[in-house]
């Protein structure tokens, strides 16, 4: 009897044990986090009162996908990487063009000014890459430096150049690594300082150079006058020849010893006219202006007009001696055979 009812008693155990899991399993699975009165008050020792803080709980929404070719397409919402713009090419810089020298000397300047200081002196015939002309009548070297288009000319334009990585002053010569045709032999050149015998135009080119006017300044008072650069740049900016420039200004000036040389800074004796020569001739701060002033005298009112020679010259600038154009000449004779 005592068997079968503890045998009962552990059947009933089950049962009950049964009917609790279950009844806990239905409790669980209708559990909502969404409603607070379904939760049980604590759990462990976690309050549900952080949970009540929170908006409901809602599955994060994405948008359809649309079929793109067979493949899905990315959500909008994505970041996806959007093709870069294409990189412009950089245009090509277009190689300088060339110009060739045709004064026997030209002087390469630091700046387009003929008073600008003097980097380089190249001889006629050499080849130029020219970047730009100026405003001024200024050639820009792709090597640096300026030189007076006056005395350059073009001989290839922009494309038809040799390459930018070749050197921007070009060699007159052949080059010796290639076959040159069998020429008469030309003459022999003539030393690069030495000077032109003097004619009697007034624009031809003189050849001289500072030191030859320093030597033809020698023992007079218009040595150590910075005299050289300014004859120079007359002949670079004007074209007038440089032994007519110092063969007036020593016959105007006496050598420089003359009183409107000295007080005035006037070496050719410019305006100084009528009864009072002295009173009319004009003032210059330095001896250099009026050497610059010359030049452009002789240039706008002489040269452009016609009057290209000495004798010319002569007869508008000093009319009242006849013998002005061969007391130039034999000073301009004189100081050649002293240079060359």
């Amino acid at each position: 009897m005592r068997n079968q009812v503890k045998h009962y008693s552990i059947k009933g155990i089950l049962c009950l044990t049964l009917l609790f899991t279950m009844g806990l399993d239905f409790g669980i699975s209708n559990y909502n986090p969404t409603d607070a009165a379904s939760v049980p008050s604590a759990v462990g020792d976690t309050s549900i009162s952080a949970i009540d803080d929170q908006p409901p709980y809602t599955p994060r929404q994405l948008p359809p996908l649309e079929l793109t070719g067979g493949q899905a397409a990315p959500p909008a919402s994505h970041n996806v990487a959007q093709p870069k713009d294409e990189i412009e090419p950089v245009p090509s810089i277009e190689p300088a063009a060339v110009y060739e020298v045709t004064a026997y000397f030209l002087n390469v300047r630091a700046a387009a000014a003929n008073t600008s200081e003097i980097l380089d002196v190249v001889s006629q015939g050499t080849a130029l890459e020219v970047v730009r002309p100026t405003d001024n009548g200024w050639l820009e070297l792709k090597s640096g430096g300026y030189v007076h288009g006056k005395y350059a000319k073009a001989i290839a334009a922009s494309g038809e150049t040799k390459k930018s990585s070749e050197v921007s002053i070009l060699s007159a010569e052949p080059s010796a690594s290639k076959a040159v045709a069998a020429e008469p032999s030309p003459e022999p050149k003539k030393p690069e300082d030495s000077p032109e015998k003097p004619t009697s135009s007034v624009t031809s080119d003189s050849g001289l150079t500072e030191s030859h006017i320093a030597e033809l300044f020698e023992g007079t008072p218009l040595e150590g006058q910075g005299l050289e650069k300014a004859v120079l740049a007359v002949e670079e900016e004007y074209g007038i020849n440089s032994y007519f420039i110092i063969a007036v200004m020593k016959l105007e000036s006496g050598h420089g010893k003359s009183k409107i040389a000295k007080n005035k800074n006037n070496l050719f004796g410019l305006n100084a006219t009528g009864k009072n020569p002295y009173k009319n001739a004009l003032s210059f701060e330095t001896k250099g202006e009026s050497v610059e002033k010359f030049g452009q005298i002789i240039a706008d009112f002489y040269v452009d007009k016609g009057l290209t020679s000495i004798e010319k010259v002569a007869r508008k600038y000093c009319p009242a001696n006849s013998k002005w154009p061969s007391l130039v000449k034999n000073i301009m004779n004189r100081d050649y055979k002293k240079i060359a």
